[in-house]
């Protein structure tokens, strides 16, 4: 009869980790939905500024086209892009091309001069910086989730439960280098 309650004791106290678990899985895949939702609030804020910057810039570099076309097929890329892995490709080619613009800048003084573009380019610098606070806010996310998921003894509970490690919003070693400008 004592090894019943033993085994029933066990059985509870493995029933209680389990929940534990379980729920502690829960809050961090919010976490990091949350985190992701974030940055995504940050991107569309980017992408509502992009156009108008474009607008400002069409004026005075009108023979840019290609620039600014670049531009705008990367704001559209970025804005179907449906992971995060995908999401950070478009973003770096997003990116890429926005250095490029700003690369028009130094070229037309009287651009540089326009209180809308300067205003546009300081909001968006002031959004890029947001933008890298949110991914990293989720990048660190994802990395606490991932240890749950991928580590023992939780990882059996994730297994079971379905949990599966989530993508890192990572740029490519390629978004370290400056793009070449041509004029």
């Amino acid at each position: 009869m004592p090894w019943g309650w033993i085994l029933v004791g066990v059985g509870g106290v493995v029933a209680v980790w389990f929940v534990v678990a379980y729920n502690g899985l829960v809050r961090r895949r919010n976490r990091v939905d949350n985190a992701w939702g974030q940055v995504e609030v940050q991107l569309k804020r980017r992408y509502d500024l992009i156009p108008n910057l474009v607008e400002a810039v069409k004026g005075y570099a009108a023979h840019e086209q290609d620039t600014l076309q670049a531009v705008v097929e990367a704001r559209n890329r970025a804005l179907e892009a449906t992971t995060p892995t995908e999401q950070a490709e478009a973003e770096n080619v997003l990116t890429g091309a926005l250095r490029r613009l700003f690369a028009l800048a130094e070229a037309y003084p009287q651009l540089r001069a326009s209180e809308n573009f300067a205003a546009l380019q300081a909001e968006l610098a002031e959004t890029e910086n947001k933008i890298a606070v949110a991914r990293q806010i989720y990048n660190d996310s994802v990395l606490g989730y991932n240890n749950l998921v991928q580590t023992i003894p939780t990882m059996v509970v994730a297994g079971v439960a379905g949990f599966r490690p989530r993508d890192f919003f990572d740029a490519p070693p390629s978004a370290d280098e400056a793009p070449p400008v041509a004029f």
